[in-house]
């Protein structure tokens, strides 16, 4: 199988990859998770290529996976929080309503420079969060490096009342999603090696360029 690399520093996707059982580089990318574009899943895609073309410099002959995630509440951005008030402003916004979370993923081959993109998306409500309980949570630290102010994977699993789509997504790389792209990339997971035969299956909805 063709080395892969992931461009990101997060512990989360590091840690999903694992669970595929795959073996992998890490090189973050150093791109600022920042951008004047205002609709959410055109936001994540161009940040996603961005970070995929940023690592591939480094890298000759690999297949780079990179990803971004956002939260999006009726139209608002919610990025990872700035500090614990804005950490806490995120999660009362939050509280009793439904939003979004989008995570872009792009998979970029070298050297020929195949790449392949999507976007997935995930409903999640959350049910009434108290002041008290916000300030627990808080404490915990673990608001600080996630889009929205809360990982579901840890104390924030108790918020959640009701999701829709993929929960992967929402911890930051989405299982299945990923393992597409990484087919139309000749990357078969399940095979333990790349295919060079060029006879990837068209999975609807991914682009490839």
């Amino acid at each position: 199988m063709r080395k892969l690399v992931l461009a990101s520093a997060s512990p989360r996707r590091a840690e999903l990859l694992r669970q595929l059982g795959l073996s992998f580089l890490v090189s973050a990318s150093g791109i600022a998770e920042e951008n004047e574009e205002s609709d959410p899943a055109i936001l994540v895609k161009l940040l996603a290529i961005s970070k995929a073309k940023a690592v591939a410099k480094n890298f000759a002959d690999c297949v780079i996976i990179a990803a971004d995630t956002v939260v999006c509440l009726n139209g608002t951005l919610l990025g990872k929080p700035r500090d614990a008030a804005d950490a806490g402003r995120m999660l009362t916004s939050l509280s009793g309503r439904r939003h979004e979370v989008l995570t872009g993923i792009a998979v970029l081959r070298q050297p020929d420079g195949l790449l392949c993109c999507h976007v997935e998306k995930t409903a999640v409500t959350m049910r009434e969060i108290s002041q008290a309980e916000i300030a627990w949570y808080l404490a915990s630290g673990e608001s600080y490096d996630k889009a929205g102010g809360y990982g579901i994977q840890g104390r924030a699993a108790m918020f959640v009342e009701k999701l829709e789509g993929c929960y992967f997504n929402v911890v930051g790389l989405p299982l299945s999603a990923l393992s597409k792209l990484l087919t139309l990339v000749g990357v078969r997971i399940w095979e333990g090696a790349e295919s060079n035969d060029n006879t990837a299956p068209d999975h609807q909805g991914f682009a490839t360029k």
